[in-house]
């Protein structure tokens, strides 16, 4: 992993009308990092009014043995140079990505007008966007319609057995932290995801249920396999007949994060809603 890429994703939402206002509020950042608009979408429907519009640039940083620690450092490293007032951020990190969150508005809106708040994110191996969303123009003068997406998913192959669940539960008041920490764990276990729901499930804690996809799925053990990629201890297993589900919870409720996962499959023949956590 020391030779691979690493990619800076900086997420703005910002309050537009449309796309095209909110790239034009996020040109001069653009500009000012040397980067470029890779996707632009609207979120009016957790913020009202909000566009999220996503910026890549490569990293500086050279990614070493240490690769935690790399990623941290390109995020804050970053942060300090878009200027003094941003100071040292806290850094979350899960593997392949770690982020920031920026949302002290005397500081963000100088950056972007009308922002709400910025995504900071450096991922090895690449930018994870380029597997999920069609090129759009960087020019918001220029904008262009997306072309239509190929289905990632072959559900009629002859070995698909079962559909594959992601459950995160994450401890936040804002729902696209939420997502943002959900899309992260889901880019290490799957090359497509789609996010289904995103609600409160108690206050402070939103879950977020993804769909990762079909996969073969003949013996419980194959849940194991997939969540090692995740690197945690504690998983406990339940399976019942054909489903089955594999759930982590953290020992300590943390104040923001990630509190808890959960991986499930169930037959093919009846798969349409998330299985439900145990």
């Amino acid at each position: 992993m020391v030779d691979d890429e690493l990619e800076l994703l900086i997420t703005v939402v910002v309050g537009a009308e449309d796309e095209r206002q909110a790239r034009a509020a996020c040109r001069e950042l653009v500009n000012r990092v040397g980067g470029r608009i890779v996707e632009a979408g609207d979120c009016s429907d957790e913020e009202p009014g909000c566009w999220s519009v996503t910026v890549s640039k490569p990293s500086s940083e050279r990614v070493s043995e240490h690769v935690t620690a790399t990623l941290a450092r390109a995020v804050r490293r970053f942060v300090r140079e878009l200027g003094p007032e941003f100071g040292t951020p806290q850094v979350a990190c899960e593997l392949p990505t770690a982020w920031t969150v920026l949302d002290d508005p005397n500081t963000i809106g100088r950056l972007v007008p009308n922002c709400e708040r910025v995504l900071v994110e450096a991922w090895v191996g690449g930018n994870p966007l380029t597997h999920e969303f069609a090129a759009t123009a960087e020019d918001p003068d220029e904008v262009q319609p997306a072309a239509e997406p190929e289905a990632p998913w072959d559900f009629d192959a002859p070995d698909v057995t079962h559909v594959l669940w992601l459950s995160v539960d994450v401890a936040t008041d804002s729902p696209a932290n939420a997502q943002w920490q959900a899309r992260a764990v889901a880019s290490r276990l799957a090359r497509s995801a789609q996010v289904v729901e995103c609600a409160e499930s108690e206050p402070g804690l939103r879950r977020v249920d993804i769909n990762l996809g079909p996969v073969v799925c003949e013996k419980p053990e194959v849940l194991q396999d997939v969540v090692r990629p995740l690197g945690r201890e504690g998983w406990d297993m339940l399976w019942e007949g054909e489903a089955g589900a594999i759930t982590w919870i953290a020992e300590a409720a943390p104040a923001n994060g990630i509190a808890a996962l959960q991986l499930a499959v169930e037959p093919l023949r009846r798969a349409g809603a998330p299985a439900a956590s145990p």
